[in-house]
């Protein structure tokens, strides 16, 4: 068997399909895959990193500011049709997996010319650009969340699934992994993170955060900025004349997610479709503050879909006040026992069989073509 995958661009396009070549191999041990993504993306090094090969396209997303700019953008587009038409007729896939990103048109849109089924996950309750175009040449849609289906146009395509998530976030154990990361079991471990990218407000937030509880040894908190806002926020704590403590971690990316996923007590997070599938899958209580200029709002429908089932508490970026987070932190870390509430919650939102769904789904339509 061979199969291609493609998608890309943040870890919410990447991931999950990583966690379907997983499955795909678990198996099928002698299948190869290959995964074809965007030279300016974070799969060119997530993607080698989980054991895979990838091909990458010189290819970049439309400029909605600037329309001048996408002559260019046209250009190399034109370009990574060429390309991706020459990977498939080289490496001959048996079908595709698209998991959304510019980078996975060029071989969806092809894939369908040279008669190879392919099959498109959409992570998000708000469908991106690419996968509501690319609904037309799939084989099947699959969706993480119901509500995207009334933004595509072909309901017969539609199977509802979840979001994957990769293996290793239902495989952790808590204890296992704090002794992993040099946490202590009596310690209240915080994890915020902004997703593949980081985020300023939250970084913001955090910072309070973090000069309120520096050297607390009751509290641990780990912060990963993203690359952009990793070394202005240890210039800002320089400058303050901070001196940080060993229950304080500023990381700019968490390559083991899992890990620290299962030690954390708690997570603030925004919330993606895939950071709100790996939070539940692990069962953590959440305070989710959504990206207010995600298409469709979408983030905030995510985060609601949680809350309102007990798991999270929702705090809109508009309504952000460094005193109400730490007081929010303060509040869940000294009622344990709403806190084990708030977890099991948050674990019956899990989407455990999304991976299992749609490699069945991809299995049984290849058993009736064959």
């Amino acid at each position: 068997m061979k199969v291609i995958m493609t998608g890309g661009g943040t870890g919410g396009h990447i991931y999950p399909a990583i966690a379907i070549a997983d499955e795909i191999k678990r198996r099928y041990e002698d299948a190869e895959i290959l995964f074809v993504g965007a030279q300016r993306g974070l799969e060119k090094t997530l993607v080698p990193d989980n054991g895979y090969e990838i091909k990458l396209l010189d290819v970049q997303g439309f400029n909605r500011k600037n329309m001048i700019k996408n002559v260019s953008v046209l250009k190399s587009l034109r370009n990574a049709n060429k390309e991706a038409i020459n990977i498939m007729k080289e490496f001959k896939p048996d079908f595709v997996v698209g998991t959304g990103g510019y980078a996975s048109a060029p071989i969806i849109n092809n894939a369908h010319k040279l008669g190879i089924p392919s099959y498109i996950h959409e992570q998000n309750a708000f469908p991106g650009v690419t996968n509501k175009m690319g609904e037309k040449y799939a084989t099947k849609m699959f969706l993480g969340f119901e509500e995207a289906g009334k933004y595509f146009k072909d309901p017969s395509k539609h199977i509802v699934t979840g979001n994957p998530v990769r293996a290793g976030f239902m495989s952790v154990e808590k204890e296992q992994a704090r002794k992993n990361l040099g946490f202590k079991n009596k310690e209240f471990v915080v994890l915020a993170f902004g997703g593949s990218q980081g985020a300023g407000r939250i970084n913001k937030a955090m910072m309070s955060a973090i000069e309120r509880f520096n050297g607390d040894r009751e509290i641990t908190i780990c912060l990963a900025t993203g690359k952009y806002y990793y070394h202005a926020i240890l210039d800002e704590l320089k400058e303050k004349g901070m001196e940080i403590r060993d229950n304080i971690r500023i990381m700019e990316y968490i390559d083991n997610m899992p890990e620290f996923l299962s030690a954390a007590d708690m997570v603030v997070s925004r919330s993606g479709a895939l950071t709100v599938a790996e939070v539940t899958v692990c069962g953590k209580p959440a305070i989710f503050i959504p990206f207010p200029a995600a298409t469709g709002n979408h983030q905030f429908f995510n985060a609601r879909a949680v809350a309102e089932k007990g798991g999270a508490n929702v705090i809109e970026e508009r309504d952000l006040d460094n005193e109400k987070l730490i007081e929010t932190i303060i509040n869940m870390m000294n009622h344990q026992e709403g806190l084990a509430d708030m977890a099991a919650k948050s674990r019956s939102c899990a989407p455990v069989d999304a991976v299992r769904i749609i490699c069945d789904n991809i299995e049984e339509l290849k058993q009736c073509n064959d």
